[in-house]
This record gives structure tokens, sequence and C-alpha cells, in this order.
């Protein structure tokens, strides 16, 4: 399945569950890389665009880079800026792993 297809899908699902469209939202795009340097220097690269980016290392020795941009959860928003991520992210050696959004779980009220 293609990245736009799997976008597609969870965005139908994010609807479905009643996630709130017309709000911004922190949305987090992930990549992973063989060390901390790199991951770090691609953080660095995304300064000053409201993001928030967190570097950790794994159980696996890789590291972790978790970027966050307030932003509307729109197809071609996230299209357009995991187009941006990535132009950063392959040249340094780090791997795409997707993007994700927390929603609140709305409860039926009693």
């Amino acid at each position: 399945m293609s990245t736009e297809d799997i976008s597609s899908s969870v965005l139908r699902r994010m609807k479905e569950g009643g996630f709130d469209f017309a709000r911004i939202h922190p949305i987090e795009f992930y990549a992973v890389f063989p060390d901390e340097e790199l991951a770090r220097t691609a953080a660095g690269k995304f300064r000053g665009e409201s993001l928030s980016a967190q570097v950790s290392k794994r159980d696996d020795g890789a590291w972790h880079l978790e970027l966050s941009k307030v932003m509307y959860a729109t197809y071609g928003g996230i299209g357009e800026f995991e187009h941006d991520f990535e132009a950063v992210i392959e040249p340094l050696g780090g791997e795409i792993e997707g993007w994700g959004v927390k929603q609140e779980v709305r409860r039926p009220q009693a």
C-alpha cells in the first residue's frame, strides 16, 4: 500500500472516530537513524516551523526522531510535510516511519 493510501485510510478512520478536523493539532512525524548525530542534524533542519523535536535511543541501538508540527490534519498538508520531511531524512541515512496524531476518546455520556 502506498503512503498516500495509508494516509487516506488513517484520515478516514479518524473521521469515523469523530476527530475534530476544524482545529489544529500537533501531528507527529517519525524517522529512525543509525546514530544520534544524524538524528539531531535532521531535527535541526526543521526549527522555526511550529515544531518540537525529540531524539531518543531505541533498544536496538538506532536513534528515533519524533518531530511534531502543529497543523490541520489534512491529506494535502500531511502529504506536503511528509515530502519535505523525507527530503531531509533520506540524505542523512534516515528512514521514515510514518505519522500520527493523538485523538481524544469520546465516551458516551451516562
